[in-house]
Formats: structure tokens, sequence, C-alpha cells
């Protein structure tokens, strides 16, 4: 690797060959991905959930979060309404985005799911 110090306005500056610097970017990069490894694996040894790929992609793709979890953990929709209190059908409107729904009844929801409720809000 060939650097040059230079000064400017009383700074010193090292240059180097733009593929020197891509090699270091590169290896700055490898860096980071290995320490994330490292979290994500401390994470999921204490208990941390992940979720598949797939699962993932259909609520990035703009399917309900709520109804992937719902169906990711094998649930119907009388089940988690009965667990939350509300009807099936009022269930399956939130799920659609025809209705909202109130604070504590996302709450109940991530409880039922056994998630947070960050994981089931919609995505907007």
């Amino acid at each position: 690797m060939t650097v040059q110090i230079v000064e400017i306005a009383g700074q010193k500056m090292a240059m180097l060959p733009i593929d020197d610097y891509q090699k270091l970017l590169d290896i700055v990069e490898d860096r980071a991905d290995a320490l994330a490894a490292v979290a994500a694996e401390q994470r999921r040894l204490t208990g941390e959930e992940y979720l598949p790929a797939e699962m993932v992609d259909r609520i990035m793709g703009g399917e309900s979060a709520l109804r992937v979890w719902r169906k990711y953990r094998g649930m119907t929709l009388e089940q988690v309404g009965k667990r939350t209190g509300i009807g099936k059908s009022y269930l399956s409107e939130i799920e659609t985005g025809n209705r909202q729904g109130k604070p504590a009844l996302w709450r109940a929801l991530a409880e039922a799911l056994d998630v947070s409720i960050d994981d089931i809000l919609p995505l907007e």
C-alpha cells in the first residue's frame, strides 16, 4: 500500500490509490459484518426469536404483520380473538386495515402472539 502524506491548510492528510482505499473499506465492512454476526448470535442464545426470510418478505411486501405473525404462530382468528376478548370479524378488519383498534387492544394482541407491539403494528 502506497500512501502519500500531504499538508493542506495546516492539516496533514493521507492520500492513497483508489484500489487501496477500496480494500480498506472492504476490510472495515467485513469487520462490521463479523461483529454484527457475533452480536446476533448472542441475542439468539439469550432467546431472541429469528424470523424466516419468507415471513419478513411478506411483511415488507405489504401484508399485515399481525396476520403474518398470527399464521406463523399457527393460530386462527377465533383463537386470537378468544385470547384478546374480541370477535374474529373485528380482528379480521384490524388485519386488513379497515379498523384501527385502540392501544390496549394492540397490547393484548402482542401478548397473545408473544411478540412486541412494534412487531405487529402496520408499516406506515
